[in-house]
């Protein structure tokens, strides 16, 4: 059986992701002109989206990674955050934009952002690929944002199942008989 058997059905074709990106890529291009931004990519679902997102930014930027957890190897939230890996580099008087890839309850993102505005950067933005409102617990909102999904298990473009799935091109909705079965 090959991965995309696991697929009930495409959410978003490859090429829509990639004009989506290319969107962001260019706002973030205007919003940052004459500032040295950093970004901040959430290890590991974001790594496909920020690779390709940096290439669109037509501005010097610098990139640091955090590693978090809230999900284990179930398919929600679980509301308990835990930092895996920090920053390498202080981000103290710059203006940061965290890449995530996708926000659905929201507690993830307010932990993060608390805790990232605690160390004291000029500004401090979201941008996610993925929002999924009908899930939220607390409010936020990013700052950008590629699509708006229903509230269904996604896989694909980063997004993984248990570690697996990240390389898909496209992000699919992942059958529930695959986690189900564990």
């Amino acid at each position: 059986m090959t991965m995309h058997e696991d697929v009930a059905e495409v959410l978003l074709e490859a090429s829509a992701i990639q004009h989506k990106v290319a969107e962001i890529g260019q706002a973030i291009t205007r919003d940052y002109q004459g500032k040295d931004l950093g970004l901040i990519c959430i290890l590991k679902g974001a790594v496909v989206f920020m690779s390709d997102l940096i290439r669109h930014i037509q501005l010097p930027v610098t990139l640091d990674f955090m590693a978090i957890s809230s999900y284990g190897a179930g398919t929600k939230s679980s509301g308990v955050v835990r930092i895996l890996k920090d920053l390498d580099h202080p981000i103290e008087g710059q203006h940061i934009l965290i890449v995530e890839d996708i926000v659905d309850t929201g507690l993830t993102l307010r932990y993060l952002v608390e805790n990232l505005r605690s160390r004291r950067p000029a500004s401090l933005k979201v941008c996610t690929l993925l929002d999924k409102p009908s899930r939220r617990r607390v409010e936020c909102v990013p700052d950008y944002n590629g699509f708006q999904i229903p509230d269904c298990f996604v896989v694909g473009y980063g997004l993984d199942y248990n570690e697996r799935y990240r390389n898909l091109p496209y992000i699919g909705v992942l059958k529930p008989e695959v986690y189900q079965r564990g």
